[in-house]
């Protein structure tokens, strides 16, 4: 999670969301998994300016992570 955080403050999109997923396909239940949707969804915006990627992160938080804190971060994006 470090290394990918490392990789946004740089600006390095595409090694971000590479990082992020590697997180989340081996830890889908540990207590990172939350804020690696958030950050993979914030990687994946600014790589594409996409806003469906945001709307994704919403989305993906409330079904997989219903109690997290991050679903109050993400909630400017509901749309």
């Amino acid at each position: 999670m470090a290394l990918a955080r490392v990789s946004i403050m740089k600006k390095k999109w595409a090694d971000a969301e590479a990082l992020l997923q590697q997180v989340l396909d081996k830890y889908p239940n540990a207590a990172i998994a939350p804020g690696a949707v958030y950050w993979l969804g914030v990687s994946k915006y600014s790589r594409t300016h996409d806003p469906k990627q945001l709307g994704q992160v919403v989305t993906d938080l409330k079904q997989k992570y219903p109690n997290s804190p991050w679903n109050k971060r993400a909630i400017p994006w509901a749309a």
